[in-house]
Protein backbone atom coordinates (compact mmCIF):
# COMPACT_ATOMS: atom_id res chain seq x y z
CA UNK A 1 0.00 0.00 0.00
CA UNK A 2 3.00 2.10 0.88
CA UNK A 3 4.63 1.89 -2.41
CA UNK A 4 1.35 2.10 -4.35
CA UNK A 5 0.32 5.46 -2.24
CA UNK A 6 3.96 7.06 -3.42
CA UNK A 7 3.63 5.80 -6.97
CA UNK A 8 0.64 7.46 -7.18
CA UNK A 9 0.95 9.99 -5.58
CA UNK A 10 4.23 10.95 -6.91
CA UNK A 11 2.55 10.31 -10.53
CA UNK A 12 -0.29 12.77 -9.86
CA UNK A 13 2.02 15.77 -9.05
CA UNK A 14 4.40 15.04 -11.87
CA UNK A 15 0.69 15.58 -14.71
CA UNK A 16 0.12 18.11 -12.42
CA UNK A 17 3.00 20.22 -12.72
CA UNK A 18 3.10 19.43 -16.56
CA UNK A 19 -1.04 20.54 -16.68
CA UNK A 20 0.46 23.77 -15.53
CA UNK A 21 1.94 24.52 -19.28
CA UNK A 22 -1.60 23.55 -20.63
CA UNK A 23 -3.25 26.05 -18.05
CA UNK A 24 -1.36 29.17 -18.76
CA UNK A 25 -1.52 28.66 -22.58
CA UNK A 26 -5.75 28.25 -22.20
CA UNK A 27 -5.61 31.53 -20.23
CA UNK A 28 -3.74 33.16 -22.83
CA UNK A 29 -5.33 31.76 -25.71
CA UNK A 30 -8.54 33.62 -23.50
CA UNK A 31 -7.30 36.49 -22.86
CA UNK A 32 -5.50 37.28 -26.97
CA UNK A 33 -8.69 35.39 -28.54
CA UNK A 34 -10.49 38.62 -29.08
CA UNK A 35 -7.27 40.04 -31.05
CA UNK A 36 -7.28 36.85 -32.84
CA UNK A 37 -10.91 36.72 -33.84
CA UNK A 38 -10.38 40.22 -35.36
CA UNK A 39 -7.31 40.26 -37.47
CA UNK A 40 -6.36 37.42 -39.36
CA UNK A 41 -3.07 35.13 -37.56
CA UNK A 42 -1.20 35.90 -40.75
CA UNK A 43 -1.93 40.01 -40.50
CA UNK A 44 -0.64 39.68 -36.86
CA UNK A 45 2.60 38.04 -37.72
CA UNK A 46 3.70 39.51 -40.65
CA UNK A 47 2.69 43.36 -40.22
CA UNK A 48 5.07 45.50 -39.20
CA UNK A 49 2.85 48.08 -37.97
CA UNK A 50 2.39 48.56 -34.18
CA UNK A 51 -0.27 51.28 -33.62
CA UNK A 52 -2.59 50.55 -30.43
CA UNK A 53 -3.85 53.82 -30.99
CA UNK A 54 -4.99 53.28 -34.43
CA UNK A 55 -6.20 49.08 -34.06
CA UNK A 56 -2.59 48.06 -35.75
CA UNK A 57 -1.06 45.21 -33.93
CA UNK A 58 1.55 43.66 -35.69
CA UNK A 59 4.17 41.51 -34.41
CA UNK A 60 6.59 40.72 -36.94
CA UNK A 61 9.42 43.56 -35.82
CA UNK A 62 9.23 41.63 -32.24
CA UNK A 63 9.31 38.59 -33.77
CA UNK A 64 12.51 39.80 -35.70
CA UNK A 65 13.88 41.22 -32.55
CA UNK A 66 13.66 38.34 -30.47
CA UNK A 67 15.51 36.14 -33.32
CA UNK A 68 17.74 38.37 -34.25
CA UNK A 69 19.18 38.99 -30.19
CA UNK A 70 18.67 35.04 -29.29
CA UNK A 71 20.78 33.98 -32.70
CA UNK A 72 23.55 36.43 -31.54
CA UNK A 73 23.42 34.91 -27.95
CA UNK A 74 23.74 31.72 -29.42
CA UNK A 75 26.49 32.47 -31.67
CA UNK A 76 28.35 34.46 -28.64
CA UNK A 77 27.59 31.53 -26.46
CA UNK A 78 27.27 27.69 -27.18
CA UNK A 79 30.76 26.69 -28.89
CA UNK A 80 32.90 28.02 -26.35
CA UNK A 81 30.49 26.86 -23.97
CA UNK A 82 30.48 23.58 -25.22
CA UNK A 83 34.31 23.53 -25.84
CA UNK A 84 34.60 24.44 -21.99
CA UNK A 85 32.41 21.96 -21.18
CA UNK A 86 34.23 19.58 -22.40
CA UNK A 87 37.51 20.87 -21.08
CA UNK A 88 35.85 20.79 -17.54
CA UNK A 89 35.10 17.48 -17.70
CA UNK A 90 38.04 15.66 -19.91
CA UNK A 91 41.03 17.82 -18.56
CA UNK A 92 40.75 20.14 -15.69
CA UNK A 93 42.13 18.58 -12.47
CA UNK A 94 39.54 17.46 -9.95
CA UNK A 95 41.25 20.51 -7.43
CA UNK A 96 41.08 22.99 -9.72
CA UNK A 97 37.40 21.96 -11.30
CA UNK A 98 36.64 22.07 -7.48
CA UNK A 99 36.91 26.09 -7.82
CA UNK A 100 35.44 27.07 -10.51
CA UNK A 101 32.06 24.58 -10.86
CA UNK A 102 30.56 26.66 -7.94
CA UNK A 103 32.06 29.87 -10.03
CA UNK A 104 29.99 28.93 -12.54
CA UNK A 105 26.71 27.99 -10.38
CA UNK A 106 27.05 31.29 -9.18
CA UNK A 107 27.31 33.50 -12.41
CA UNK A 108 23.98 31.39 -13.62
CA UNK A 109 22.43 32.48 -10.34
CA UNK A 110 23.11 36.35 -10.78
CA UNK A 111 20.09 38.48 -11.41
CA UNK A 112 19.37 39.24 -14.76
CA UNK A 113 19.30 43.06 -13.78
CA UNK A 114 23.05 42.75 -12.56
CA UNK A 115 23.45 41.38 -16.00
CA UNK A 116 22.13 44.56 -17.53
CA UNK A 117 23.74 47.28 -15.56
CA UNK A 118 27.10 45.45 -16.85
CA UNK A 119 25.91 46.26 -20.13
CA UNK A 120 25.03 49.68 -19.76
CA UNK A 121 28.20 50.23 -18.00
CA UNK A 122 30.26 47.99 -20.49
CA UNK A 123 29.56 46.80 -23.25
CA UNK A 124 27.26 49.81 -25.00
CA UNK A 125 30.44 52.76 -24.18
CA UNK A 126 32.51 49.73 -25.93
CA UNK A 127 30.19 49.42 -29.03
CA UNK A 128 29.26 53.35 -29.15
CA UNK A 129 33.19 54.01 -28.92
CA UNK A 130 35.27 51.22 -30.55
CA UNK A 131 33.45 48.34 -32.16
CA UNK A 132 31.27 50.61 -34.30
CA UNK A 133 33.02 53.30 -36.06
CA UNK A 134 35.95 50.30 -36.75
CA UNK A 135 33.50 47.95 -37.90
CA UNK A 136 31.57 50.99 -39.79
CA UNK A 137 34.66 52.09 -41.45
CA UNK A 138 36.50 48.77 -42.22
CA UNK A 139 33.59 46.33 -43.39
CA UNK A 140 30.61 48.94 -43.76
CA UNK A 141 31.32 49.00 -47.17
CA UNK A 142 30.90 45.35 -48.11
CA UNK A 143 29.20 43.63 -45.37
CA UNK A 144 25.66 45.26 -44.56
CA UNK A 145 25.51 43.70 -41.53
CA UNK A 146 28.03 46.30 -40.00
CA UNK A 147 26.60 49.02 -42.54
CA UNK A 148 24.91 51.19 -39.71
CA UNK A 149 26.25 52.10 -36.78
CA UNK A 150 24.29 53.30 -33.59
CA UNK A 151 25.75 56.30 -32.30
CA UNK A 152 23.99 55.31 -28.52
CA UNK A 153 25.66 51.36 -28.38
CA UNK A 154 22.24 50.11 -27.73
CA UNK A 155 21.44 47.34 -30.02
CA UNK A 156 21.55 43.94 -31.02
CA UNK A 157 25.52 43.55 -30.62
CA UNK A 158 25.14 44.74 -27.50
CA UNK A 159 21.82 42.70 -26.03
CA UNK A 160 23.10 39.79 -27.93
CA UNK A 161 26.36 39.76 -26.50
CA UNK A 162 25.10 40.25 -22.79
CA UNK A 163 22.55 37.49 -23.19
CA UNK A 164 25.31 34.95 -24.21
CA UNK A 165 27.27 35.86 -21.39
CA UNK A 166 23.99 35.14 -19.24
CA UNK A 167 23.51 32.05 -21.31
CA UNK A 168 27.27 30.52 -21.55
CA UNK A 169 27.25 29.03 -17.97
CA UNK A 170 24.29 27.16 -18.21
CA UNK A 171 25.21 25.60 -21.60
CA UNK A 172 29.06 25.10 -19.37
CA UNK A 173 27.64 23.30 -16.67
CA UNK A 174 24.80 21.19 -18.42
CA UNK A 175 27.95 20.02 -20.88
CA UNK A 176 29.79 19.03 -17.97
CA UNK A 177 27.87 17.25 -16.08
CA UNK A 178 26.68 14.47 -19.52
CA UNK A 179 30.18 14.64 -20.49
CA UNK A 180 30.85 13.54 -16.90
CA UNK A 181 28.31 10.86 -16.85
CA UNK A 182 29.47 8.97 -19.71
CA UNK A 183 30.66 5.50 -17.94
CA UNK A 184 34.80 5.70 -17.14
CA UNK A 185 35.25 2.82 -18.87
CA UNK A 186 34.39 3.80 -22.17
CA UNK A 187 37.02 6.14 -22.15
CA UNK A 188 39.60 3.31 -20.60
CA UNK A 189 38.95 1.34 -23.52
CA UNK A 190 39.48 3.70 -26.27
CA UNK A 191 42.99 4.88 -24.41
CA UNK A 192 44.26 1.26 -24.35
CA UNK A 193 43.36 0.60 -28.16
CA UNK A 194 45.77 3.23 -28.54
CA UNK A 195 43.89 6.72 -29.06
CA UNK A 196 44.92 9.95 -27.29
CA UNK A 197 42.43 12.00 -24.58
CA UNK A 198 41.16 13.75 -27.43
CA UNK A 199 40.24 11.42 -29.69
CA UNK A 200 38.62 9.37 -26.89
CA UNK A 201 36.78 12.61 -26.13
CA UNK A 202 35.58 13.06 -29.81
CA UNK A 203 35.19 9.61 -30.74
CA UNK A 204 33.77 8.20 -27.49
CA UNK A 205 32.19 10.44 -24.92
CA UNK A 206 30.97 13.27 -27.18
CA UNK A 207 29.27 10.75 -29.18
CA UNK A 208 27.82 9.04 -25.64
CA UNK A 209 26.84 12.51 -24.72
CA UNK A 210 25.61 14.32 -27.86
CA UNK A 211 21.86 14.11 -26.57
CA UNK A 212 23.24 15.81 -23.28
CA UNK A 213 24.12 18.37 -25.37
CA UNK A 214 21.98 19.25 -27.24
CA UNK A 215 19.44 19.83 -24.68
CA UNK A 216 22.13 22.06 -22.92
CA UNK A 217 21.78 24.02 -26.07
CA UNK A 218 18.15 23.56 -26.24
CA UNK A 219 17.96 25.37 -22.64
CA UNK A 220 20.24 28.55 -23.41
CA UNK A 221 18.04 28.73 -26.58
CA UNK A 222 15.04 28.75 -24.12
CA UNK A 223 16.95 31.10 -21.44
CA UNK A 224 17.99 33.31 -24.46
CA UNK A 225 14.67 33.74 -26.16
CA UNK A 226 12.71 34.42 -22.95
CA UNK A 227 14.64 36.66 -21.50
CA UNK A 228 13.31 40.35 -20.58
CA UNK A 229 15.54 42.44 -17.95
CA UNK A 230 18.38 42.41 -19.46
CA UNK A 231 17.01 42.63 -23.37
CA UNK A 232 15.14 45.73 -22.63
CA UNK A 233 18.16 47.22 -21.01
CA UNK A 234 19.85 47.13 -23.96
CA UNK A 235 18.24 46.35 -26.89
CA UNK A 236 16.91 50.46 -27.60
CA UNK A 237 13.38 48.94 -27.93
CA UNK A 238 12.93 50.66 -31.01
CA UNK A 239 9.75 49.06 -32.94
CA UNK A 240 11.52 48.02 -36.78
CA UNK A 241 13.29 45.05 -37.61
CA UNK A 242 16.97 45.40 -37.47
CA UNK A 243 18.96 45.48 -40.32
CA UNK A 244 22.38 45.84 -38.97
CA UNK A 245 24.32 44.53 -35.65
CA UNK A 246 24.49 48.25 -34.30
CA UNK A 247 20.26 48.60 -35.25
CA UNK A 248 18.05 48.90 -32.19
CA UNK A 249 15.08 46.54 -31.94
CA UNK A 250 11.93 45.03 -29.79
CA UNK A 251 11.83 41.84 -28.31
CA UNK A 252 8.87 40.23 -27.49
CA UNK A 253 9.16 39.68 -23.74
CA UNK A 254 10.34 43.53 -23.86
CA UNK A 255 7.24 44.26 -25.35
CA UNK A 256 4.98 42.94 -22.76
CA UNK A 257 6.99 44.18 -19.74
CA UNK A 258 7.23 47.70 -21.00
CA UNK A 259 3.63 48.27 -21.48
CA UNK A 260 1.22 45.62 -19.59
CA UNK A 261 -0.81 48.00 -17.38
CA UNK A 262 -0.32 50.68 -19.64
CA UNK A 263 -3.31 52.16 -22.01
CA UNK A 264 -5.69 49.24 -20.86
CA UNK A 265 -8.18 51.30 -22.11
CA UNK A 266 -7.23 51.01 -25.77
CA UNK A 267 -9.19 48.37 -27.55
CA UNK A 268 -7.62 45.10 -27.96
CA UNK A 269 -4.26 46.50 -26.29
CA UNK A 270 -4.58 43.91 -23.62
CA UNK A 271 -5.48 41.54 -26.03
CA UNK A 272 -2.55 41.98 -28.47
CA UNK A 273 -0.24 41.95 -25.03
CA UNK A 274 -1.68 38.26 -24.00
CA UNK A 275 -1.10 37.18 -28.03
CA UNK A 276 2.24 38.18 -27.23
CA UNK A 277 2.66 35.85 -24.43
CA UNK A 278 0.71 33.30 -25.91
CA UNK A 279 2.96 33.34 -29.17
CA UNK A 280 6.39 33.80 -27.14
CA UNK A 281 4.84 30.63 -25.04
CA UNK A 282 4.17 28.84 -27.86
CA UNK A 283 7.80 29.22 -29.90
CA UNK A 284 9.37 27.99 -27.47
CA UNK A 285 7.12 25.09 -26.77
CA UNK A 286 7.84 24.44 -30.69
CA UNK A 287 11.25 24.73 -30.50
CA UNK A 288 11.37 21.87 -27.51
CA UNK A 289 9.56 19.24 -29.01
CA UNK A 290 11.88 19.99 -32.16
CA UNK A 291 14.90 19.68 -29.95
CA UNK A 292 13.54 16.77 -28.32
CA UNK A 293 12.45 14.78 -31.07
CA UNK A 294 16.34 15.52 -32.50
CA UNK A 295 17.30 14.16 -29.54
CA UNK A 296 15.92 11.02 -29.29
CA UNK A 297 16.73 10.46 -33.08
CA UNK A 298 20.60 11.27 -32.36
CA UNK A 299 20.29 8.44 -29.01
CA UNK A 300 18.82 6.01 -31.64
Amino acid sequence: MKELLARYSMSALTSAVCLFIVVIGAALLYRSWPLLSTYSLQEILTSQSWHPMRGEFGFAPFIAGSVAVTLMAIFFAVVPAILSGIYLAEYMSDRVRNVLKPTLDLLVGIPSVVYGLWGVLFIVPLVRDYIGPWANATLGQTIPLFSRTNPSGYGLLSAGFVLGVMVFPLVVAVTEEVMRATPREMREAALCLGATRWEATKLIVRRQALGGILAAVVLGFSRAFGETLAVMMLIGNTVQSPQSLFDTAYSLPALIANNYGEMMSVPLYESALMGAALLLLTVVLVFNIMARLVIVRVQR
